[in-house]
């Protein structure tokens, strides 16, 4: 399979992870968005459908498993270089306590309010942050 080109968008996907009325961030280690906290996933494998996606990457990414997912929102992240499109699932279940398990990738993890979020953010929690407050 070749490489997607700068130009054509790529897909990947991303979780709200909601536990008593907190939602689980993670501050991202690499590009892009680096020193930005995120929402937890990733890139979306040929042939993947999106659901897997997201509980493969919260399994990979924090030891997680998710209970039923609903679609929340989409999200474009838009850059000079690249274009990610992204839906992102809501998770108000899962078994297992977090832990950062891609530590090249990741530096931090946290549990956060809606009304108490951390900066700065990734455009996910951005666009995530909008949509929970419309539910």
């Amino acid at each position: 399979m070749t490489k997607p080109s700068p130009n054509q968008p790529r897909v990947g996907c991303g979780v709200v992870i909601q536990r008593d009325g907190e939602l689980l961030l993670i501050r991202r280690g690499r590009a892009p968005e680096a020193g930005c906290w995120s929402l937890p996933g990733g890139k979306v494998d040929a042939g993947e459908p999106t659901e897997t996606t997201a509980r493969r990457e919260i399994a990979e990414e924090l030891g997680l498993i998710l209970g039923p997912l609903e679609l929340l929102c989409v999200v474009d992240l838009i850059l000079p270089d690249q274009h990610w499109v992204s839906p992102t699932y809501l998770a108000r279940s899962f078994q297992g306590e977090p832990a950062l398990l891609e530590p090249e990738k990741h530096t931090g993890l946290g549990w956060f309010r809606l009304d108490a979020l951390p900066t700065p953010l990734a455009a996910s929690v951005i666009a995530a942050a909008a949509a929970m407050n419309r539910i």
